[in-house]
């Protein structure tokens, strides 16, 4: 069943984020009036991740998140499971937000968490999230956010992600709730989605990325770095399972 919707770890991603972005060649996006970014359906079922797609992992969580290819209602789509841990999977790609502002995805969770938290590290769980990643610019920053800024691209080699938006599906916290990431205020977590009611069914989401940036950081964006989804549960010790489709971004519609 498929219902049609209108229109995230914090300081410890950044690291991450950072290892990965320096680790994958960029991919520019096309001037197409569709940018397909994981076009899961049209892959194979099978242990091989998607194309374009890597695994990021996080320092000192040893148990990762298994995400797979597999066939679920009739097409092709990518299984995560969780069970006590915390991984993800991301695809480096350049987009213009004001370019290409409409992201559309479809994404089913299985079970809900107990003890998620939106507003705690404890909690910091969540059985579906999608990451935009926007790269970093030194002028939408204040001199101290800079100096945190240099200390970490001593330590990486790079500039860390200026800022990421978190679409996530919760299990408690009300839909349209906006706040900071109890690691960073430099994610913001946009909840989506929440509660059991659509457990189990195939939900199609549209969001307007440009706008989202806009209203959660009082600022232009930045371009988008890359996309990321996530299942975790390495905070509350829980088990999840979620599944996520074709994920796109489009021109806004006239």
């Amino acid at each position: 069943m498929i219902r049609n919707k209108p229109r995230s770890k914090g300081a410890v991603l950044v690291g991450v984020l950072i290892a990965f972005l320096l680790g994958c060649p960029a991919v520019l996006a096309e001037s197409l009036s569709v940018l397909e970014v994981g076009r899961f359906s049209a892959e194979k079922v099978s242990h091989v991740l998607p194309a374009r797609w890597e695994p990021f992992y996080f320092k000192n969580i040893q148990r990762h998140t298994d995400y797979r290819l597999m066939e679920e209602d009739g097409q092709v789509v990518v299984k995560a499971t969780a069970h006590a841990s915390a991984s993800g999977l991301m695809r480096k790609i350049t987009i213009n937000p004001k370019e290409y502002p409409i992201i559309q995805w479809r994404w089913k969770v299985a079970n809900l968490l107990k003890h998620e938290n939106v507003y705690q590290k404890e909690g910091d769980d969540y059985p579906a999230r999608i990451y935009i990643v926007f790269e970093y610019d030194s002028g939408k920053l204040s001199f101290s956010e800079k100096v945190k800024y240099e200390i970490a691209r001593m330590l990486y080699g790079e500039y860390p992600p200026l800022a990421t938006v978190n679409y996530i599906w919760s299990s408690n916290a009300p839909p349209g709730l906006v706040v900071p990431n109890p690691y960073t205020d430099r994610a913001i977590m946009m909840v989506v989605e929440s509660g059991d009611k659509n457990l189990n069914i195939w939900i199609n989401e549209e969001r307007n990325i440009y706008e989202d940036y806009r209203n959660a950081f009082k600022d232009e964006p930045p371009v988008i770095s890359g996309v990321a989804i996530m299942t975790d549960t390495d905070n509350t010790a829980e088990s999840a399972t979620a599944y996520y489709g074709d994920i796109t971004f489009r021109r806004e519609r006239r």
